[in-house]
């Protein structure tokens, strides 16, 4: 289908997503694992959000900040995952030129929220084991609200920008995406014209500058939290430190090495479908093993999402035990 849309000048109203189609005996199998593991991402996300939020004890900026990343996660997941798990059971994989920009839009804005997020957390745990007396001036109520609303103003903007540049190029080919959702590489090798290669240019270098000034953060106060933990005299003391930013670092190595291999890869010759399947570890098995890592990891929470499902099932049964007495009773 062709038509030209305004501003844009594009003969191209609509794409069609190949997605997994290269795999038609394995698109049942992976609607029933893809859509397992999107439930679970979803539950995982919602419990730690019920938990922190029923759990006075958990009112403190790191948790602030976790639910602020769950949510972000949530998001993320829905900009694409939805509509990845209904193309595995449709035929036709079509999705409009302005569907595609909005996936686009909330996918890198959802995206960089949660980069930004988990850099913001780095320096909570900085100043909470480097400089533990300023701790509540640096991280009061009002600093915290600010630190996360930063966070949702440039993921908003780092979406804004890269869809903008990508979706003011020129569209006049062939409109088949060789992937399962709106992405910028295969976006761009459909785009005709001679500014295709200085906007994949400029979004690759925006996109790369911003996840490494938040990496390198991150180091900055990891080497700075490893130095202070060391100055620990006693071991206990310095396990104990740690153990506070365990699920933190955790969760940092898998979102940031699977971006190291998505990103950083080789840009020799490869398979299509070996990009389709690459970009699942960073859509759907990052976002699912995030809970996992917060909910093991971190004791203090573990323990609290032990007694809210604990006080659920309690309340569940007496409910039914004081319906089941009435019964007898009436």
């Amino acid at each position: 289908m062709t038509a030209v849309l305004g501003l844009n000048h594009t003969s191209v109203s609509e794409f069609i997503l190949i997605g997994f189609s290269p795999f038609p005996h394995l698109q049942l199998m992976f609607f029933l694992l893809f859509l397992l593991m999107y439930l679970f991402t979803l539950l995982g996300n919602l419990l730690i959000l019920t938990t922190i939020w029923g759990e006075r004890s958990l009112h403190t900026p790191m948790y602030l900040f976790l639910c602020a990343l769950s949510i972000s996660e949530i998001l993320y997941t829905f900009a694409i995952v939805p509509r990845m798990l209904a193309d595995l059971l449709s035929a036709r994989r079509s999705i409009a030129f302005v569907a595609c920009a909005s996936q686009m839009h909330f996918s890198f804005t959802f995206g960089f929220t949660h980069s930004f997020l988990l850099t913001v957390m780095g320096y909570d745990r900085y100043v909470a084991i480097c400089h533990p007396l300023r701790y509540n001036v640096l991280m009061s109520p009002r600093g915290c609200a600010c630190l996360v609303a930063w966070s949702w103003a440039g993921g908003l903007a780092m979406g804004l920008v890269v869809t903008m540049a990508i979706f003011h190029l020129t569209f006049c080919g062939p409109n088949e995406v060789h992937h399962f959702f709106c992405h910028v590489p295969p976006l761009v090798k459909l785009a005709c014209g001679s500014n295709v290669s200085t906007a994949a240019l400029g979004v690759g270098l925006v996109c790369i500058t911003a996840l490494l000034g938040c990496c390198l953060l991150i180091l900055l106060s990891y080497a700075s939290i490893i130095a202070t933990i060391l100055r620990i005299p006693s071991a206990e003391g310095r396990h104990k430190a740690f153990s506070t930013c365990a699920s933190h670092l955790t969760v940092v190595v898998v979102h940031y090495g699977f971006a190291s291999v998505i990103y950083l890869k080789s840009k020799g010759p490869q398979s299509l479908e070996g990009d389709t399947l690459m970009g699942v570890t960073y859509t759907v098995l990052t976002p699912f093993l995030s809970p996992i890592i917060f909910s093991l990891r971190n004791k203090e929470l573990k323990s609290a999402m032990k007694r809210t499902v604990l006080s659920r099932l309690l309340l569940q049964s007496s409910r039914r035990g004081w319906f089941h007495g009435r019964e007898c009773g009436g």
